[in-house]
């Protein structure tokens, strides 16, 4: 999940994915090299976040917690 420190949608979806389990990691576009632009690739050029990137590739600005389990079931 692409996220920064800042932001309530982050730390929101986060809390929810720890509380089912779900398991990611977490990128600072602000702290990490490329980070910012890979989620602009993404976003239209927008750095909008959070930015889930699944296992198959695919991307998801701010999803809900259900899109993220109905993402990841598939």
């Amino acid at each position: 999940m692409y996220s920064t420190t800042w932001c309530g949608y982050c730390r929101r979806l986060k809390s929810q994915m720890d509380r089912e389990g779900i398991a990611y990691t977490e990128v600072n576009i602000e702290d990490v090299p490329d980070a910012a632009e890979f989620v602009m690739q993404v976003n239209g050029g927008n750095q909008t976040v959070p930015t889930v990137l699944f296992p198959d590739g695919s991307a998801a600005t701010n999803p809900s917690l259900a899109e993220v389990r109905s993402r990841l079931a598939a």
